[in-house]
């Protein structure tokens, strides 16, 4: 077998070992120890809640909540920070007026804007929203500025010599040099925007995935809380391989993604 394909199929193996051998610990422990299965069920208890709650429409229902929070979040912050972003990275002094503003919303604690977001949007989608937005909005912003920055100044000055308007600078250099740095960013900033939807769903919801973790807690029903959380990492899983499948498909000329082709 070739390094190649050794290197190709080792994580198949190694990963499905690794998350084997965490459950079996897990389960010897809470056989060993004799641990209440208030405080810490065992992986089978965990297994058969899961199995219960993808049978109950509630949890799809909260499901569709925590998912909408967390897209339309995205999206704001996406268009918001793709587009200032362009602004700041081609103008000098934009960035040195805005620069303490963006640097002040990001040092406050979000968790503490979340009362402040329910007072003001209610205990309705709006408030997760705007939460989501506000986590996810940084990254996008910082690495779309970067990626405007970072254009060669020789590119630059042969589309200026050519007499290329600003909108054909912007679309045939900007925007190509700008979105490896542009999807990283969205990388990052789609896995915030599912912490702040379900953030703000533990501390102002009535409905959605956080909110239904909140009640789970309530009831003191610890297999099924286990249970949600495992939904949950499921969901961020699947939503954070889209966002990086997406990356590799928009600039498959990038070297970051031929360095993965090559190094898979």
């Amino acid at each position: 077998m070739t390094n190649w394909s050794r290197n190709r199929l080792l994580p198949w193996i190694t990963t499905p070992l690794l998350a084997l051998a965490l459950l079996l610990s897990w389960h010897f422990y809470v056989r060993s120890s004799g641990i209440s299965g208030f405080i810490l069920p065992s992986p089978g208890q965990v297994w058969d809640s899961y199995l219960d709650e993808l049978r109950s429409p509630a949890l799809w229902r909260h499901t569709g909540a925590t998912l909408y929070e967390t897209i339309a979040g995205f999206a704001w912050a996406t268009a918001i920070g793709l587009g200032l972003g362009v602004l700041i990275g081609r103008w000098r002094w934009l960035e040195t007026t805005l620069n303490p503003f963006i640097v002040a919303t990001q040092v406050i604690p979000k968790v503490a804007l979340v009362p402040l977001f329910v007072v003001w949007f209610g205990f309705g989608p709006a408030s997760k929203v705007l939460l989501a937005a506000t986590l996810a909005f940084f990254p996008i912003l910082s690495n779309t500025v970067l990626g405007v920055k970072s254009v060669d100044l020789g590119h630059r000055d042969v589309m200026v010599a050519l007499n290329a308007s600003r909108w054909k600078v912007f679309t045939r250099l900007e925007l190509p040099s700008a979105l490896p740095y542009l999807l990283t960013g969205m990388e990052v900033g789609v896995v915030f925007a599912i912490i702040g939807a379900v953030v703000g769903e533990f501390l102002g919801g009535n409905s959605g995935l956080g909110y239904m973790l909140i009640a789970k807690m309530n009831a003191f029903e610890t297999a099924a809380l286990f249970a949600v959380i495992v939904h949950l990492t499921i969901i961020g899983f699947v939503i954070y391989w889209l966002m990086s499948s997406a990356r590799r498909l928009m600039i498959p000329w990038h070297e970051s993604v031929l360095v993965d082709r090559a190094n898979p």
